[in-house]
């Protein structure tokens, strides 16, 4: 008899997100910043050391931004567990019908919603609640601590490619080279986070290369304004 396997992919959508909004803000946030220095005149020295700066404050910005946005996500579930739990232990009748019903505008008849809000009550009632009446899983579960390493180490390996490109870039094709190498590693960041989530590729390196170009065009206004060296 031969299996049936499936690949889904929404088991990465936690790690997956911190990690690509990392990179991408790293690469994003640090070229913006360093065509930013350089359209003010800046020397090679202060765009890198402005670069390094924001590589730093970058990564440990995102560092305590996910984790206290998941933590707060993970307090909320908790909490509505907690009243979920309560409710289970007042109200046990009302909430076997209330999960009943939620079967039968599923698509299950009366009598085999009953019956399947019996058995999964008597398995685990929290746990059937929290799937079916509130949308929880341990699939989508929040972790502060993996969001926050995950989008700090990718921040800072983001902002680390520009910053190489910067250093090893000659003086006249700078800019050129800077904010063509950073869209470009924008695309490629893009397109294997759609497919590692099973998305398109093309849709992928689009987006982010469209809002990457904005952000990078709009920085480098601001430096144009103040065109005389960083002292």
């Amino acid at each position: 008899m031969l299996s049936h396997n499936e690949h889904h992919f929404s088991h990465r959508s936690g790690w997956l997100r911190a990690a690509v909004l990392g990179a991408n803000d790293g690469i994003v946030s640090t070229a913006s910043l360093i065509l930013g220095v350089a359209a003010a005149e800046a020397s090679r020295g202060d765009i890198l050391i402005a670069g390094m700066a924001g590589l730093v404050a970058g990564a440990m910005s995102m560092a305590a931004g996910e984790y206290v946005s998941v933590s707060s996500q993970a307090d909320t579930h908790a909490a509505d567990l907690q009243r979920e739990q309560e409710s289970l232990n007042e109200n046990s009748a009302e909430e076997l019908s209330e999960l009943a019903a939620i079967y039968v505008g599923r698509g299950l008849d009366t009598e085999l919603a009953n019956e399947v809000a019996r058995q999964l009550t008597a398995h685990d009632a929290l746990s059937a609640h929290a799937r079916d009446e509130l949308g929880l899983s341990s699939i989508h579960a929040a972790r502060p601590l993996q969001a926050a390493i995950s989008s700090s180490l990718t921040f800072a390996v983001g902002a680390a490619l520009p910053l190489l490109i910067a250093a090893l870039s000659p003086v006249a094709l700078f800019t050129m080279l800077v904010a063509g190498g950073s869209l470009l590693l924008l695309a490629l960041l893009g397109a294997l986070a759609a497919n590692a989530g099973g998305a398109s590729k093309m849709k992928g390196a689009l987006r982010v290369v469209f809002w990457g170009g904005i952000a990078m065009a709009a920085t480098m206004g601001v430096g144009s304004l103040f065109d005389t060296p960083v002292q």
